[in-house]
């Protein structure tokens, strides 16, 4: 590398997000908002800020991100977020954004093509509130598309080149390069996220799997010792699942669970708790926070759901043929942190103790009658109607 563009390298600092607000900018697959980044995605993106610098100088350039979370049905709704940036006012323009419609990054954010102008504040695409909130001079600028698979969701822009009047065709085709690299950083991290949360997943229901389990209820019940906070756990059980399964098949009875799956899932997302597939036809579920009479509510929220709901009512992904099933039951077993695990436990047994005792719970329920909830150490709290098995009506 030439001591010119060594040096480009060194005198580029490069701010950008901090990694709990670049969280969000990685939302664009299914993945759990609690992932942490593993990959240093901040300090890749500045590398290859600073790269590309050092083979085109400029006086400033940044990375530009649309926000997923925040994306409108037209792209021209989007606004772009100045996730890295180097030059003179980075550090104040990190975080601000510009419209999609209305400046030269969002144009290049629209079209997907390369764009570059000797004279910025003559372009017509030109924005130019940035310059007004820094006191900046644009001149010359470049900005590429970056691309995830085949849309773009971002820019590279590089501003003012160095010992020219404006950028080449060269510095077009290495910005190229770079824009490239920015898409391949991106699109590891995502990739690693989505191994992360498959890994966590069960396959038929998409609720956490039991692995991931045993580390939720670590996490909370550290976290709750140490904040003072109650927690709630909720092990459930469907009351003659086998039936369904002789009845009508295995396929009928896995587009049960999936469909008690996303019953569960909408209970608890309701109150920021987790739902586990524990195995088989049994579901365990934490409530950070949740005291006992707040459990015991949930718990009949989610037995009365499920006993008014009807299963297979349209053609599902498992089940192709509606069976239109009713009379699905369950029986819920309620311990919490507070009211039920002793103060002079270990962590560990804390943790082992909470979840034996909402499965013990769960069992009375079912000795007693099936279909109702239990509170660990206590008689069955609420009694429901005499349990049936599914069936078609």
């Amino acid at each position: 590398m030439s001591p010119r563009r060594d040096s480009g390298l060194k005198a580029a600092v490069c701010h950008c997000l901090e990694p709990s607000k670049l969280e969000r900018f990685l939302e664009r697959r299914r993945a759990h908002r609690h992932f942490p980044l593993e990959l240093s995605l901040a300090e890749n993106l500045a590398e290859i800020l600073r790269r590309a610098n050092g083979f085109v100088p400029s006086e400033s350039g940044s990375i530009l991100l649309d926000d997923p979370s925040a994306k409108q049905t037209s792209r021209r709704s989007n606004r772009l977020i100045f996730i890295v940036a180097f030059g003179e006012k980075a550090e104040s323009l990190v975080g601000q954004s510009v419209p999609a419609d209305g400046s030269i990054a969002g144009h290049v954010y629209l079209t997907g093509e390369v764009y570059s102008t000797a004279e910025a504040r003559d372009d017509p695409f030109f924005f130019g509130g940035v310059d007004e909130q820094t006191q900046y001079l644009t001149q010359s600028l470049i900005a590429v598309p970056i691309r995830i698979e085949q849309e773009v969701c971002g820019v590279l822009e590089l501003i003012n080149r160095k010992n020219r009047s404006g950028f080449s065709d060269q510095d077009r085709n290495l910005l190229e390069v770079f824009a490239g690299y920015i898409s391949i950083s991106i699109q590891n991290v995502l990739d690693g996220r989505q191994a992360q949360e498959i890994a966590k997943r069960d396959n038929l229901t998409g609720l956490f799997n039991d692995r991931y389990l045993h580390i939720a209820i670590a996490d909370e019940v550290r976290r709750c010792q140490e904040v003072g906070a109650d927690l709630a756990t909720l092990f459930l059980d469907l009351d003659f699942f086998k039936r369904v399964n002789d009845s009508h098949g295995h396929l009928a009875g896995s587009q049960v669970l999936r469909e008690v799956g996303r019953i569960l899932k909408r209970c608890t997302a309701a109150v920021g708790g987790v739902a586990a597939r524990y195995g088989g036809d049994e579901f365990v579920l934490i409530l950070p926070g949740r005291d006992l009479d707040a459990a015991i509510d949930i718990g009949e929220e989610v037995r009365t759901e499920i006993l008014a709901s009807t299963f297979c009512d349209e053609p599902g992904e498992i089940q192709r043929e509606p069976l239109h099933l009713r009379g699905l039951t369950c029986s819920v077993g309620v311990a919490t942190l507070k009211a039920h695990v002793p103060d002079d436990l270990t962590f560990e047994e804390s943790k082992s103790s909470l979840l034996r005792l909402a499965d013990a719970a769960m069992y009375v329920a079912k000795e007693t009658g099936r279909n109702r909830t239990a509170i660990a150490g206590h008689l069955v709290r609420r009694r429901a109607a005499t349990p049936v098995a599914a069936s078609n009506p």
